[in-house]
């Protein structure tokens, strides 16, 4: 998805003069063009990403549109009070693009790693959340939300579905309907669901946005069997879920990375099979459930 935020932001950039990208670091080769033509609006502000935060907020009071861009753990972890008091609590707009959710980074270790981002941000109540399963997603999602006034989050990653959807922000998509059971997929989880699912007769609901949280369709695709499949740490939809169902009875399974540190060596793929979050792995987990 890398190269296509590259793509995207550069069009945003030309599209929009009000437009600013912030770069902590990241990245700053792949915009070398962005820099060229844009020189008074891109910026590689360098390691100080809390800064960084704080800049954006002060140029979203002015009228202009911050993109912010760096890894996960930096942009999220280091700079939550930031993303809390100086675009939350104010309701401003700007956008904080990452990569190298959860353990995509899983080579360069822990500090690398970066699994509790979206629960982290669902605690800040206007964060818009979204998670691109693929680079052609991302494009469609950025260009619908990019000035919406609010604070938003792209979740990117390394690792995509390989088929693209029409998504709406805000909206989720059904991909099958069955009667054993209904998965709400998130983000660049839905090729392994499907793969895994290939035999089974379940309803899929694809969410590329988590917040706002489309509990039309899940309420219209209600089933007694509920599992999530997430990218991150597992059970960060529950309480969205619960609330719109509340007062039906069903079970609810998890299935997405678990609360513990990851202290093996390896890579993303191998975590994933150390994890049960493969092809096989999920298929396991899913059968289990049913």
């Amino acid at each position: 998805m890398r190269k296509q935020l590259i793509k995207s932001v550069e069009k945003v950039l030309s599209d929009n003069e009000k437009t600013v990208l912030l770069l902590g670091d990241i990245g700053v080769f792949g915009f070398r063009n962005a820099f060229k033509s844009h020189p008074s609006r891109v910026y590689n502000i360098g390691i100080l990403e809390q800064s960084t935060v704080s800049l954006a907020s002060g140029m979203s009071t002015i009228g202009l549109i911050p993109i912010i861009h760096t890894i996960a753990p930096f942009l999220v972890e280091r700079s939550l009070e930031q993303l809390k008091v100086d675009f939350g609590y104010q309701n401003l707009g700007g956008n904080f693009i990452s990569i190298g959710g959860s353990y995509d980074y899983a080579g360069l270790g822990p500090t690398h790693h970066c699994p509790g981002d979206v629960s982290q941000l669902l605690t800040i109540p206007n964060m818009e959340i979204i998670l691109p399963g693929t680079s052609e997603e991302f494009d469609q999602l950025i260009k619908q939300t990019y000035n919406n006034k609010q604070p938003t989050y792209f979740r990117l990653s390394e690792y995509e579905n390989s088929v693209n959807h029409t998504v709406t922000f805000g909206k989720a998509n059904l991909i099958k309907e069955g009667k054993d059971a209904t998965i709400i997929c998130v983000g660049n989880m839905l090729g392994n669901v499907i793969s895994a699912t290939k035999d089974m007769d379940v309803t899929i609901l694809y969410y590329t946005t988590i917040h706002p949280f489309d509990s039309d369709l899940l309420m219209n695709n209600f089933n007694e069997n509920m599992i999530v499949v997430e990218p991150y740490y597992e059970g960060a939809l529950n309480y969205k879920i619960n609330k719109t169902l509340k007062g039906k009875k069903y079970r609810l399974n998890n299935i997405g990375v678990p609360h513990t540190f990851l202290t093996n060596y390896g890579t993303k793929s191998q975590h994933d099979v150390n994890l049960g979050l493969d092809n096989n792995g999920i298929e396991k987990q899913i059968k289990e459930c049913l």
